[in-house]
């Protein structure tokens, strides 16, 4: 078997790579490493779970539960409620371990669980491959009164979330920050359809709510963050300040302006950035983000005198980096935006917060303050019936790099890397105009397409 983790935890197809009997075996394996590594604390350690809106986390959430508690873990059940919900409710329910059923952005069939470890931190690499080497092991299993119990926690977590999202932009009875903005919310009738605008209301928007209305089936179907054609139709007609758009386990969020034009998570990591850094809470005046960011958000940064560190993608490599170096913020061009001193992880109803705290306290459009983070001209090419694996180590892909690297010189960037969830390469080439990053990707990728060719793939 190769490696059943990826970047953001165990994920596939639900009832065939993500089975019920999965489930269960991760949740004994997690408890059985966690405690022999010293985690999980005390004789009756306890864990939350918490899952999407898709019609597999129930059995799935279910499955994981009954693991955890036959290895002698009292799990709280917390339904449904965004990833980054799940990671500040480790720490404030006190709770050891954390696990959240989510595919995130990914399509309805798929599904995936990943791990949380005391404080709402990712597991690290090696403590996953340490429960990956337990799963079917012979153990020793509790009995009686030493077996887990199971509860539901009901509505007291999210509204113990959404006080702690409202109390980031100091809401209070007497003062709503975000008084007097429309703001268009595309809550991708996923894990944010409830708390997403409930948090925002709360803050004083008047929020203008779609795809909120989830039946197990159309998490992220034609909405959300991954599409987001309805938001921008919906804030023109509404005539909205402006709109964000979450993915189905709202980790993170991409923005819309009044014109209908998309703020991308780099736009959004340069404004905050920018507002951070001019109220002097911006530690070390550092930005972390990952090979992937627009050469357009380093350029403006370092014109406003913030540094940029770049990480391999993923928000775990970048909260690894903020983590080691103290930085406050950091994130990806996808919407995953980690504001440390709120949240562990990539939070996208609490970005949309920030944001739109910044836009009301500048007194500036958003299309405004996202034109001040030029863009290079990007293009991402998904190369598909490949061998991922061979594309750091193939002469002729890797010939074609350099070639193309050559040709843009300082103007522009290439960028190959294998995707960690889907069995593609994707190629990224900025360029100082479209029509010249489009050919160059597209050259590209066609090497990559012939030389990794998988057999009897189709191209």
């Amino acid at each position: 078997m190769g490696r059943l983790f990826g970047t953001d935890g165990v994920r596939g197809l639900a009832n065939k790579d993500i089975t019920a009997e999965l489930a269960m075996e991760l949740g004994v394996a997690a408890a059985r490493v966690l405690t022999a590594q010293g985690e999980l604390l005390g004789p009756r350690p306890r864990a939350v779970v918490g899952r999407d809106t898709r019609a597999s986390g129930e059995f799935l959430a279910g499955a994981v539960a009954a693991g955890l508690a036959s290895a002698g873990v009292d799990v709280v059940m917390l339904n449904v409620l965004p990833t980054p919900a799940l990671a500040y409710l480790v720490t404030e329910l006190e709770a050891d371990l954390g696990v959240m059923v989510s595919a995130s952005h990914n399509p309805m069939p798929d599904n995936g669980i990943k791990f949380f470890a005391r404080g709402g931190l990712k597991l690290d690499d090696a403590v996953e491959d340490a429960i990956q080497a337990s799963l079917g092991e012979e153990w020793e299993r509790p009995t009686g009164a030493d077996v887990g119990r199971i509860r539901t926690d009901g509505q007291a977590a999210a509204e113990r979330y959404v006080r702690h999202l409202t109390d980031s932009v100091g809401t209070t009875p007497d003062h709503r920050p975000l008084e007097g903005l429309r703001i268009a919310l595309d809550c991708a009738n996923g894990a944010a359809s409830e708390v997403g605008p409930e948090a925002l209301r709360a803050a004083g928007a008047d929020v203008v709510v779609m795809n909120a209305s989830p039946d197990g089936r159309n998490i992220n179907e034609k909405c959300g963050s991954t599409h987001p054609e309805q938001l921008q139709a919906v804030v023109v007609a509404s005539e909205a300040d402006f709109g964000v758009a979450f993915d189905g386990d709202a980790d993170r969020c991409l923005a819309v302006d009044h014109t209908g034009a998309i703020v991308d998570g780099d736009q959004i990591l340069g404004i905050l950035a920018t507002a951070l850094k001019e109220d002097g809470r911006l530690p070390g005046d550092t930005l972390v983000v990952t090979v992937m960011s627009n050469l357009g958000l380093l350029l403006a940064m370092r014109e406003r005198g913030i540094t940029t560190v770049q990480t391999a993608v993923g928000d775990r490599y970048v909260l690894e980096e903020m983590r080691a170096h103290g930085y406050g913020l950091g994130g990806e061009q996808s919407g995953h935006i980690i504001l440390a001193e709120h949240a562990t992880t990539g939070d996208g109803v609490l970005s949309a917060l920030h944001l739109a705290a910044r836009v009301k306290a500048s007194g500036q459009r958003l299309a405004d303050l996202a034109g001040e983070i030029e863009r290079l001209p990007q293009t991402l090419v998904n190369v598909r019936g490949v061998d991922k694996s061979r594309a750091g180590t193939d002469e002729g892909v890797q010939a074609a790099v350099a070639d193309a690297t050559a040709l843009l010189g300082d103007t522009g960037r290439v960028l190959l890397r294998q995707s960690g969830t889907e069995p593609l390469v994707r190629v990224m080439v900025e360029a100082p105009s479209q029509d010249e990053a489009d050919k160059v990707a597209e050259d590209l990728a066609a090497v990559v397409r012939e030389r990794l060719a998988l057999e009897g793939a189709q191209a």
